[in-house]
C-alpha cells in the first residue's frame, strides 16, 4: 500500500511516516498543497492522508481539485479542525472519503487507512494466473501447482506486477516506484533481495528471469 502524507507539521508527518511505513506500507510526505496536488498527480497512492490547513494550497482545494480526476486516491482528512460542522463540510461538501481529527490515536489512523485501501477500486480481475502460478488478490494467496506461499507484502506487490505484466519484462524503476516510497536509493539492493527471496519461495524451476537492461519478468 502506497500513502502520500500532506502535512506541513514536519515533526508531526515523519512520526505519522515512520509509524506507517512499521506498518510495511511505503509512505511519501508532502508539505505544502501544491506539492500533494503534484504528487497525487505524478504517482497513485492508496490513500491521501490530508492536512486542511496547508500553505501555498489548502487541503480543501486539494480535495476538490483532486475529486475532478477520474481514479483519485482515498482521501483522509486529518486535521485540528474536529467539529461538527467542519466533519461534515469535508465529508460532505468536499468529498473527503474519512475525518479524523486531531489529537488522535494512532492505532486508530492506521485502521482508518487500511479500511479506505480495502474501499480503493479494485481491478477488474483479482485472479491472476501465469503458468502454475495463481495469485488471488481479493484474498491475498499466491500458489504454484496447488503449493500455498507465505509472501510478505513487498514480495506480494513485486509478484503482483510481474504477473499483471504476464511475462513482458518490469524495469527495476517501475517496481521502485510503485512498491517503494521515495526515500529509497534507486541504487540500492532492496529490489534484488526482494527477487531473490521470491525465486527461493517459488521453487525450481526459475520462473522469474532478469533481462539485462530490462528488469525482470515471468517465464514458464
Amino acid at each position: 500500500m502506497r500513502v502520500l502524507i500532506a502535512e506541513d507539521h514536519r515533526v508531526l508527518a515523519r512520526t505519522i511516516a515512520t509509524g506507517l511505513r512499521r506498518q510495511t506500507m511505503a509512505v511519501d510526505i508532502a508539505s505544502t498543497g501544491a506539492e500533494a496536488e503534484q504528487m497525487s498527480l505524478l504517482t497513485d497512492y492508496d490513500v491521501l492522508i490530508l492536512d486542511r490547513d496547508l500553505p501555498v494550497m489548502s487541503g480543501d482545494e486539494v480535495c476538490r481539485r483532486l475529486r475532478e480526476l477520474h481514479d483519485p486516491p482515498r482521501i483522509l482528512m486529518l486535521t485540528a479542525a474536529g467539529e461538527l460542522t467542519d466533519r461534515t463540510y469535508g465529508l460532505t461538501t468536499l468529498g473527503a472519503d474519512d475525518y479524523l481529527a486531531k489529537p488522535f490515536d494512532f492505532a486508530e489512523l492506521v485502521a482508518r487507512v487500511r479500511a479506505l485501501s480495502r474501499r480503493a477500486p479494485k481491478p477488474p480481475t483479482t485472479l491472476l494466473r501465469f503458468g502454475d502460478l495463481t495469485m488471488d488478490g481479493t484474498r491475498r494467496l499466491v500458489s504454484v501447482a496447488d503449493r500455498q506461499l507465505e509472501l510478505t507484502p513487498k514480495e506480494f506487490a513485486v509478484l503482483r506486477l510481474l504477473l499483471l505484466a504476464a511475462g513482458a519484462p518490469v524495469p527495476h524503476d517501475e517496481l521502485v516506484r510503485r512498491v517503494w516510497d521515495e526515500n529509497l536509493d534507486p541504487r540500492t539492493s532492496a529490489v534484488r533481495t526482494t527477487i531473490s527471496r521470491l525465486r527461493g519461495k517459488l521453487g525450481h524451476p526459475v520462473l522469474i528471469l532478469a533481462d539485462r537492461g530490462e528488469g525482470y519478468r515471468l517465464c514458464e
